[in-house]
């Protein structure tokens, strides 16, 4: 009989010494999964039949507010990134339709963490409507749907011009007066040490929270000064009490594209601010799956605090995110996306599987790529599935070219469970051949153990006995079966794993090249 474990739900927050940096998750959750550019009833949807029901903790969804419509490459997805102001009406629905999927999702269970977009406005000239009819006219810095007028804006002319160059962009992202107080690619930068501007994005993030949003992922963090940050986070609100308790703080994560020498800019914002998006975790992780540069499996002992990332407490770990799948904010080739479905399970077998940082899933949607000579994807822009006047569709999972929806794939979904049983253990009992076979349990030092993976990235089969921790018993493979305890049932050819009274079991794993599944996980 397998005993029941005492799991430490909640480790995350307990070992965090901040405000701005603990997650809100239901107890026994732990994972955001990224509902890209998903519409406000599917995701009230999914998080009653599908989120709730297999123990995610929240859902990253689009920023609510009204934005641009771009004709011209038609309704791409970035035109979400250029706000015209803070009503609420963008491509995914209007008001009613997301204060419904936040009050929906609350009661399943599930968190709502927006994409909040503060730093800037719309991209270069031009003038037009936003989602919610309010005008604009980004040459004259003019938006009265807020209103702001160009004395709101970070100039690049004037006797006091706030950024250097001569056209306003960022020349030097080296440079951190640059990267803070000129234009992202033309975006239309906001003069965040203005009082009427703190006050103007305070109330639309306050509205949010009063509806029941947990926190925000922060769009171009490092191209806002920390102080503007912190004292427009110091005038929002506590969580709303009907889901929260009396006192909890807005959740933060923070986007800092930090893969040249701007590394050093993290300090400034971890964790004093929130959490740090860690794009060196996916893309270092991809390079070892893919075996980039001769790298192996046994190079993912002590991964992430071992690898000089952002301290695990402080971090939120992903593989890939709505940019890099796109070729956007840098890590190449080494990114896994779902591209390649094959990496990309094993990328999540093992995220899920070990002890790093807060973690956040990716679920995409299908678009067809036109590949260049110099690798670029002419098609990067495409928006999601949409009809001719780019009205997002319906989601229809597994529908193809449609969405993706990875976040429902077996091998992911199963593992989102078992990371949840493991949560609050640390890594034990950690084997590996010196290359590419590696095995880790889940458990209590020198203790028994709540969980155990084995990931065969060989071209060989391997058949051997593993000291897996585990209390005797007949588990199913989570990564084949939908249930972790015999009758092993699932879409997949289930696979039962017979652990003895030592705690060791005979386990055989195929190639890489051959398996569907070249991995195996075993939890309590």
């Amino acid at each position: 009989m397998i005993p029941h474990f005492v799991v430490l739900l909640g480790v995350h927050a307990i070992l965090v010494n901040g405000q701005y940096h603990t997650y809100h998750c239901e107890p026994g959750r732990d994972v955001i999964v990224h509902l890209f550019e998903w519409r406000w009833d599917d995701i009230a949807n999914e998080c009653e039949t599908f989120l709730g029901p297999n123990g995610f903790c929240g859902v990253q969804t689009a920023q609510p507010m009204e934005h641009r419509i771009v004709t011209d490459p038609p309704y791409p997805w970035w035109q979400r990134y250029q706000p015209v102001s803070y009503n609420m009406t963008s491509r995914s629905g209007d008001e009613a339709a997301f204060r419904d999927m936040v009050t929906r999702c609350n009661n399943a269970g599930v968190r709502i963490f927006i994409d909040a977009v503060i730093n800037h406005m719309t991209k270069d000239g031009g003038s037009g409507e936003g989602t919610y009819g309010s005008p604009f006219d980004g040459t004259a810095y003019s938006y009265p749907g807020v209103p702001y007028d160009s004395s709101h804006f970070n100039l690049h002319f004037g006797s006091t011009p706030s950024c250097p160059t001569s056209d306003g962009n960022i020349w030097d992202y080296n440079d951190p007066v640059q990267c803070r107080n000129c234009m992202l690619d033309g975006l239309r930068d906001l003069r965040l040490e203005l009082p009427y501007v703190r006050e103007k994005i305070a109330t639309y993030l306050n509205k949010l929270i009063g509806w029941g949003v947990a926190g925000f992922r922060m769009d171009t963090a490092k191209h806002m000064w920390p102080a503007d940050e912190s004292a427009i986070w110091s005038m929002l609100d506590d969580l709303n009490t009907q889901w929260f308790p009396a006192g909890t703080r807005p959740y933060f994560f923070l986007e800092i594209i930090h893969l040249g020498s701007d590394q050093g800019w993290i300090p400034d914002y971890v964790p004093s601010l929130g959490r740090h998006n860690e794009f060196r975790y996916g893309t270092n992780l991809g390079d070892v799956i893919m075996k980039r540069n001769g790298q192996m499996m046994t190079y993912l002992k002590n991964f992430g605090n071992g690898w000089g990332f952002t301290t695990d407490v402080y971090a939120l770990a992903f593989l890939s995110n709505h940019d890099n799948q796109r070729g956007h904010g840098g890590g190449g080739d080494s990114v896994l996306t779902f591209w390649d479905p094959k990496t990309y399970k094993m990328g999540h077998v093992f995220m899920l599987g070990y002890e790093y940082g807060h973690i956040r899933i990716m679920s995409s949607y299908y678009w067809e790529r036109d590949i260049q000579p110099d690798g670029h994807d002419a098609n990067d822009y495409m928006g999601p599935p949409s009809d001719a006047n780019g009205n997002t569709l319906p989601v229809t999972c597994f529908q193809n070219p449609g969405w993706v929806c990875e976040h429902r794939w077996r091998q992911v979904t199963n593992m989102v469970r078992f990371h949840n049983v493991a949560m609050g253990y640390r890594v034990t009992r950690w084997w590996d051949n010196g290359a590419n076979l590696i095995s880790f349990a889940r458990g209590v030092e020198g203790g028994a153990s709540v969980g155990f993976v084995v990931i065969n990235n060989e071209d060989v089969t391997h058949d051997r006995f593993y000291d897996t921790g585990m209390p005797a018993g007949v588990y199913c493979d989570v990564t084949k079966c939908d249930s972790n305890v015999p009758p092993c049932v699932g879409d997949g050819a289930c696979r039962e794993i017979t652990v003895d009274a030592s705690g060791w079991a005979n386990i055989s794993i195929g190639p890489f090249s051959s398996t569907e599944d070249p991995y195996v996980a075993i939890h309590v």
